[in-house]
């Protein structure tokens, strides 16, 4: 395990039966109540930005917000929200998705990218890997190319990646931590 490996692991949280019973939610609240911790996750998320040659950060609503606006700033790129459906203003294009229970769907305003852009995704699980196939969706409609997705954590168990492999089309995707 690399030196930011084990300072982002030693920052997140197990909270048992939370949301539910038998569930373990890895909480992240302390690792961004760190300066030292958040800025290595920033800076390491940035690079990975700039490795791929994205233009612009695509942050999954809501805490790929967190992650993904100061990674974008640290890289010198645009930062774009896909947010929940109906918390946008104005035009927005939509992709609807399965989850394990019914259906999600989320937004991003169309005019924020374009065809000459590089579009990382970036959110701070990767658990079913639903959202993030859906937001990469998003991104093709509208014209844009996918750099890649990267994430805090991912959680392997659910299989998320398996998932997105044949949406990725050859895009990197990039995980920090593997639970």
């Amino acid at each position: 395990m690399t030196d930011i490996s084990e300072l982002l692991l030693s920052r997140i949280r197990d909270v048992p039966d939370y949301p539910e019973p038998g569930v373990v939610f890895k909480d992240i609240t302390p690792l961004l109540a760190d300066p030292g911790a958040f800025a290595a996750l920033t800076e390491a998320l940035a690079g990975l930005c700039l490795k791929h040659g994205a233009t612009k950060v695509v942050g999954l609503e809501a805490r790929g917000f967190i992650l993904g606006a100061p990674a974008a700033v640290r890289a010198g790129l645009g930062f774009v929200p896909v947010r929940k459906a109906g918390k946008l203003p104005g035009a927005t294009l939509s992709q609807r998705y399965e989850l394990e229970y019914g259906t999600a769907e989320i937004e991003v305003h169309a005019e924020d990218l374009g065809p000459d852009d590089r579009v990382m995704v970036i959110d701070d699980v990767l658990a079913t890997g639903g959202t993030a196939e859906a937001s990469l969706g998003l991104i093709r409609r509208v014209g844009a190319q996918v750099a890649g997705v990267a994430v805090l954590m991912e959680l392997g168990f659910l299989d998320g990646r398996a998932r997105l492999a044949p949406v990725l089309d050859g895009a990197p995707l990039e995980a920090l931590l593997q639970v």
